[in-house]
């Protein structure tokens, strides 16, 4: 898959409602942290949509069919990313390696190259504890390779969870095919965050050419919605009743024009629906989303659709697109217990942090 544009970091801002503690640069010292006080109160924040690299991957994938795939440098981990968590005042980041160009590796390949991401992120989360958590990028092409991955992560290295792409080379991975990954996730009780990557499964070629990024501005929430779409109406969520999936880009379009997908079923002859309950029931219970919809009408709507306690903080750090603690922290529409939830109380729980 290709990698998405990248942007140069930039720092964010902070306004009314939040106490900054001061910044520091990448100077080899940890920078000072801005601490996020609401109600008087210090409030832990938690961002689910993290990206990292592991560029020694280079070396498994030399000679094969893969060779050539970039690692953007300024996603590797260091110092800086730490600064940059606390200049916004982020607590814990959940680490995910989202590119997914692994579901197109050979099995063996495949599972070394996840192995070594895995243990990247399991020695960093170590070295960091009260900053990382991991999520580990199983090979889902795979599905009974990526259940025996997610397990080893999870019960072996204290990893938290999963990120998986929302397609598998074309194909969405909703059918009973890959039910032995959806039920070790359930079965481990840890979350599995979908991360788009274009909608390539989607749209055809060329068709977000153009100004203005599509691909990455209309796809990547495209891809989101075409995916937790399948999760509920290909009945997957129905098959395992207790799995937590979490929708990047404030679950694209879907908690935005809900009521069409609401009324799928009963209108269209052709449906097919294996669902058994109402979309909307899955997104107050299964389904969460992040919070990167940058406006406070956006926010609002999201959690009149889907409640507090399904949407969660996500930065898309390092890539520069704003920043919404600011905008969750002095939410017009949200009571101080929805605002905590949103901030970090949600992940804490879901992610067993503290």
């Amino acid at each position: 898959m290709p990698n998405r544009r990248d942007f140069l970091k930039t720092a964010g801002t902070a306004t009314a409602g939040l106490m900054i503690l001061g910044c520091g640069a990448d100077t080899g010292a940890q920078s000072t942290r801005r601490e996020i006080m609401l109600g008087g109160q210090r409030i832990r924040t938690v961002d689910i949509h993290a990206h990292c690299v592991f560029p020694a991957a280079a070396e498994l994938i030399a000679g094969s069919p893969l060779e050539g795939i970039g690692f953007a440098g300024f996603q590797v981990l260091g110092q800086g990313r730490i600064d940059e968590m606390n200049m916004r005042g982020v607590d814990y980041q959940a680490l995910s390696v989202n590119r997914y160009w692994w579901y197109a590796a050979e099995r063996e390949l495949a599972s070394d190259v996840v192995r070594l991401h895995d243990e990247g992120l399991a020695a960093w989360c170590a070295e960091y504890p009260d900053r990382f958590v991991g999520l580990s990028s199983v090979a889902l092409q795979y599905p009974d390779l990526a259940a025996e991955q997610l397990e080893h992560a999870v019960n072996e290295l204290g990893l938290r969870g999963a990120s998986v792409g929302g397609h598998v080379n074309g194909e969405a991975p909703t059918s009973e095919k890959y039910d032995p990954f959806w039920a070790k996730a359930e079965e481990l009780g840890v979350p599995v965050f979908m991360h788009p990557g274009g909608a390539e499964n989607v749209v055809r070629e060329d068709g977000l050419e153009g100004r203005g990024d599509l691909g990455n501005i209309i796809g990547n929430p495209l891809e989101t919605t075409v995916f937790l779409t399948h999760m509920i109406f290909d009945g997957t969520l129905d098959r395992f009743p207790n799995l937590k999936v979490c929708g990047a880009h404030g679950g694209g379009y879907l908690p935005s024009y809900l009521g069409r997908t609401e009324v799928a079923c009963q209108v269209r002859d052709d449906s097919g629906c294996l669902n058994t309950k109402q979309p909307s029931e899955y997104l107050r219970d299964q389904i969460l989303v992040d919070s990167m919809v940058f406006s406070d009408e956006g926010l609002r709507h999201l959690v009149a659709e889907m409640g507090a306690n399904q949407v969660v903080y996500g930065t898309d750090m390092p890539f520069n697109w704003p920043d919404t603690l600011d905008l969750i922290v002095n939410s017009p529409s949200l009571t101080d217990a929805e605002k905590v939830a949103i901030a970090g109380g949600n992940l804490s729980e879901l992610l067993r942090i503290g």
